[in-house]
């Protein structure tokens, strides 16, 4: 297939990349980001309308996946104007860009738009009610995404983690905790938000699968099992052999200006039902993961 990756240089598309590797895969990334190894790769800005169809005329590919997404929970609380137009308005721009192509289009959401008042996992009947603009945000990108045009798949994920880091926050969870424990200072983890962390490598071998199968609708896709944010630090830290004190607090201790669901643990029901789910257990996920990053801490040391 002929794919353009949106975002090919982020966290996620990074990961992408490698698992569209079959694929004719033309990397798209956000102007004035560096494109490291991507090619071929052209810079798009998605919030222009004309230049998002001429990529698509020109490159006229089977299938566009988009990660792009501005996720700056607590900046989104005080002024969402960027996050509705990137998250929403740039989303049903290229919605209506691949109708107008014939392309299928992959869109990102996040299990943010539940409230977490449900203390069973949801799944993607579940009717959404985002408790912050950032939510909100991607919400509206979900429906106008859904209304634009009837081949997309739109995809729930939670609490990435990967190799590429997150350029967008400055770092993933995992990679910030492991920074805190080597230099030594005070880590306070909250411990009453539930979800389950998910490894980038682990969503775009599903998102590779998913995409061949034709069977457009809403996915959730989150690695197996639950845990809070304190059991994922502390489970961080026993893989990477580091003995810190962790101290639970509570979301109102934190003071994040916007809330966070208390429990957004997601089923992969539609995958399941497809026969497709490929997510593992969020335990194994991670081992993998910190042993990449420790091998890699060690050659550089």
């Amino acid at each position: 297939m002929k794919i353009i990756l949106i975002g090919a240089n982020g966290q996620l598309g990074t990961d992408l990349y490698s698992a569209l590797a079959q694929h004719d895969v033309v990397a798209a990334i956000q102007p004035g980001t560096p494109a490291g190894r991507l090619s071929p790769v052209f810079e798009l800005d998605i919030g222009n309308g004309a230049d998002v169809r001429a990529a698509l005329a020109q490159y006229k590919p089977d299938v566009v996946i988009n990660t792009a997404a501005f996720h700056r929970v607590d900046d989104i609380e005080r002024d969402a104007s960027i996050a509705l137009q990137v998250n929403a308005l740039a989303a049903q721009q290229l919605a209506l860009a691949c109708r107008e192509t014939d392309a299928a289009l992959l869109h990102i959401s996040t299990d943010y738009v539940f409230d977490g008042a449900k203390r069973t996992p949801y799944v993607e009947t579940d009717l959404p009610n985002p408790i912050s603009a950032y939510g909100a945000t991607k919400l509206a990108g979900e429906l106008l995404v859904r209304s634009a045009w009837r081949k997309h798949y739109i995809i729930r994920p939670c609490g990435l983690y990967g190799t590429a880091g997150a350029m967008g926050k400055g770092g993933n969870f995992v990679n910030t905790m492991l920074r805190l424990a080597r230099e030594g200072k005070p880590v306070k983890v909250i411990d009453d938000q539930v979800c389950t962390p998910t490894y980038t490598r682990d969503l775009a071998e599903q998102i590779a699968l998913l995409i061949t199968s034709g069977q457009y609708g809403t996915y959730h896709t989150t690695s197996d099992g639950a845990c809070s944010w304190y059991e994922f630090a502390r489970e961080i830290f026993r893989l990477a052999g580091l003995s810190v004190p962790v101290t639970p607090i509570t979301s109102e201790e934190f003071g994040a200006p916007a809330r966070r669901p208390a429990y957004s643990v997601l089923e992969n029901r539609a995958l399941r039902d497809l026969g497709i789910d490929r997510m593992r257990d969020w335990h194994a996920a991670l081992a993998e993961y910190v042993a990449i990053v420790e091998a890699d801490r060690g050659q550089s040391l």
